[in-house]
C-alpha cells in the first residue's frame, strides 16, 4: 500500500516541476535555513554545510521527477542533505569511526532551573561541546537528538547496526556531559 502525504508546498513543488523560476527561489527560501542547520550540525563546518546545501538543492531540483509525494518535500530534501553530509564525513581521510560495544551510562542527574539568559548561555555551551565530538558520535547525536531520526533509521542511513547507533548516541551524550562539567563555572 502506497501512502501519500499532504504537503503544504505541493503546488509550489509542481510549479518547480514545470520550470517556474520563482517557485525554485521560493522553495529555496523556505527550506534553505533549516537544511543548512542540518548540514552544519552534522559536519560542524560552515563552509562545508554551505556546499552541501547547494549540492542538495541542485540534486533535488534536477531529480524532482523522483519525488513521489511518499513523504513531504522537506523530509525528502532533508534525507538528501543527511546523505550528502554522511558522504562528506565518510570521504574524509580519517573517516567516521563507530564503536560496537555497549557501556552503562548515568542519566539521573537533575539540572537546575535557568532563567532565559542562563539558558541561552547553556545552549551555547552545549553547541560548543557537540562540535568537539568525533564525527561519528556527532553525526548520530545530531540525527537522533536534533533531526528526530530513530536508531533504526540512523542505522540504515549510516549503514551501521542499530546497537552501534545507540552506543554512539549514549557515548556522545556522556561526552557532552563531561565537557559541560569541565567547563562549569569557567564562563560567566
Amino acid at each position: 500500500m502506497r501512502v501519500e502525504y499532504t504537503d503544504m508546498h505541493r503546488e509550489l513543488i509542481e510549479q518547480c516541476r514545470r520550470g517556474d523560476r520563482k517557485a525554485f527561489r521560493e522553495v529555496y527560501r523556505l527550506y534553505s535555513k533549516g537544511m543548512y542547520n542540518v548540514a552544519l550540525r552534522m559536519t560542524g563546518l560552515a563552509h562545508i554545510a554551505e556546499d552541501i546545501l547547494q549540492e542538495a538543492f541542485t540534486d533535488a531540483f534536477t531529480t524532482l521527477d523522483r519525488f513521489r509525494n511518499e513523504s513531504t518535500f522537506g523530509a525528502w530534501l532533508k534525507r538528501i542533505v543527511v546523505y550528502k553530509c554522511y558522504d562528506y564525513l565518510n570521504s574524509k581521510s580519517s573517516g567516521i569511526e563507530f564503536l560496537d560495544d555497549m557501556e552503562a551510562f548515568d542519566s539521573a542527574d537533575e539540572e537546575p532551573l535557568l532563567n532565559e539568559e542562563d539558558l541561552a548561555r547553556e545552549v551555547q555551551r552545549v553547541k560548543n561541546a557537540v562540535q568537539l565530538l568525533p564525527n561519528g558520535s556527532r553525526t548520530v547525536l545530531s540525527l537522533y537528538l536534533f533531526e528526530g531520526y530513530d536508531h533504526t533509521e540512523i542505522a540504515q542511513i549510516l549503514n551501521i547496526s542499530e546497537s552501534t547507533s545507540k552506543t554512539q548516541y549514549m557515548r556522545a551524550r556522556q561526552k557532552v556531559r563531561e565537557l559541560l562539567m569541565n567547563t562549569t563555572g569557567h564562563e560567566k
